[in-house]
């Protein structure tokens, strides 16, 4: 009976043992790793940015490097569209969205992210003589099963589309995720965000746009939902209650 209990004993005490440097194994790696997954997760984002900004080709390999050369961030206050003190890098809006002395419950949540941060990254492309090119606008809202994030590319005026580019999503494949396709996201550039009487007019179709349609978007074949809340999501961050603050400043080459 001694020896059933003293092997039982030894089994449950490998066990442990064994979890125990499993689980110091795991942390240990979880620590190294960190460091490498968060400029990682950087590097992405610069890519998407620099595509946003039609530089994708121009960096080549070096993405750091042309990001550093072309893209200028900055820290604005969405409330007032002003510039303010703040690191880009460390910024983030999920994060700040979940602290309520650093957001606010849109009173339109049509983008249904629930809460938005205070303030917010823009991006700043400019030409090898320092002037600004282009403007890219981080954006995030549902799409058919969870928020999705990207970035929308304007011209100096602030109005004309230069592009749309996701960068996370979680959309079927074949149908939501079509926002990816190189076909679809070549409908945007061109398209008029505002109308002449400055009315949030850029849609997203259901079937193909009108030809001649500056405000029209061709909506995405089977994901009727997920074309929605990309439209939704322009709507809400180009509006009042996001970049409208600071679209309506800087507008007509006031960046430079």
């Amino acid at each position: 009976m001694s020896n059933k209990k003293e092997s039982f004993g030894k089994t449950v005490g490998f066990v442990a043992a064994v979890c125990l440097v499993c689980a110091a194994l795991v942390s240990f790696s979880a620590v190294q790793l960190k460091p490498l997954q968060k400029a990682n997760k950087l590097l992405d984002q610069q890519t998407k940015i620099l595509e946003a900004a039609g530089l994708l080709e121009v960096a080549g390999k070096d993405v750091v490097g042309t990001y550093e050369k072309f893209v200028d961030a900055k820290m604005i206050d969405l409330n007032s569209g002003e510039f303010v003190d703040g690191d880009p890098a460390a910024f983030d809006e999920r994060r700040d969205a979940r602290d309520v002395n650093k957001s606010s419950k849109p009173a339109n949540d049509i983008a249904g992210i629930n809460r938005r941060a205070n303030e917010s990254v823009v991006y700043l492309i400019k030409n090898d003589q320092g002037q600004v090119e282009t403007v890219i606008l981080p954006i995030i809202g549902m799409g058919l099963w969870d928020l999705m994030s990207g970035f929308v590319g304007l011209e100096t005026d602030l109005n004309t589309v230069k592009s749309v580019v996701y960068a996370e999503h979680k959309e079927t494949p074949g149908l939501g995720a079509e926002v990816l396709n190189p076909k679809w996201k070549a409908l945007w550039p061109g398209k008029k965000i505002f109308d002449e009487q400055n009315n949030l007019a850029i849609k997203i179709t259901k079937g193909p746009a009108k030809a001649g349609d500056v405000h029209g978007v061709d909506g995405l074949s089977g994901a009727t939902l997920t074309s929605v809340g990309v439209e939704k999501t322009i709507h809400f961050w180009l509006g009042e209650e996001g970049y409208g603050p600071f679209i309506n400043k800087f507008r007509n080459g006031g960046l430079n």
